[in-house]
């Protein structure tokens, strides 16, 4: 699988773990200190490439993901799930790109999105509050259940409603993914 935009990573590892799962470049943050030589670049990328930001499902992940989409207008966004993303050695706990599989990351590359600047939805905070998505014991496995069928990410209940609407998920989406959630539980228990 050939990527025509430059995919913008954490780290060495991460870049590793992309080079092996697909063809594509890369640009590295080094972490969430992105420096202005570093946003210089994803710039340059994206005028003349384009850019995929593609970083750790994890709360230093999603830094670097608003740092760089702020200073970088435009980029794409892909996501892996935090399921894919956990570390295989049991002694570890960490999520990151470079634990996933070859396979994931190529999903996660084929459902890239581009953010919407209006950020309209036909979604309403009642839409999520009735589907079990704000309150509940069942919340957060739903989100993130959500976030993986609809490629978005992981959220908590406040960005959730943001999430859908910059992506521009549809009610019809929308609909559709709780529905099969719901099945889901319902299989399972």
């Amino acid at each position: 699988m050939k990527i025509k935009e430059v995919i913008v990573v954490e780290g060495r590892d991460d870049t590793s773990k992309i080079h092996q799962s697909v063809d594509a470049d890369t640009i590295e943050t080094n972490g969430s200190a992105v420096n202005a030589n570093v946003i210089n670049q994803i710039r340059h990328a994206q005028a003349k490439r384009g850019v995929i930001i593609f970083t750790d499902p994890d709360y230093p992940g999603n830094r670097i993901r608003h740092i760089v989409d702020h200073a970088v207008p435009g980029c794409k966004h892909a996501f892996l799930p935090r399921e894919a993303a956990r570390a295989k050695h049991p002694d570890r706990k960490s999520l990151g790109i470079e634990h996933a599989s070859a396979e994931a990351i190529r999903e996660a590359l084929r459902g890239v999105y581009s953010i919407s600047e209006k950020g309209d939805s036909d979604i309403s905070r009642e839409d999520l509050v009735s589907a079990g998505l704000i309150g509940g014991s069942k919340a957060r496995a739903r989100r993130d259940r959500l976030g993986e069928l609809l490629q978005i990410g992981h959220t908590n209940g406040k960005q959730l409603l943001k999430r859908l609407a910059m992506f521009q998920i549809t009610k019809e989406q929308f609909d559709d993914a709780m529905s099969q959630i719901f099945q889901e539980e319902n299989n399972d228990g």
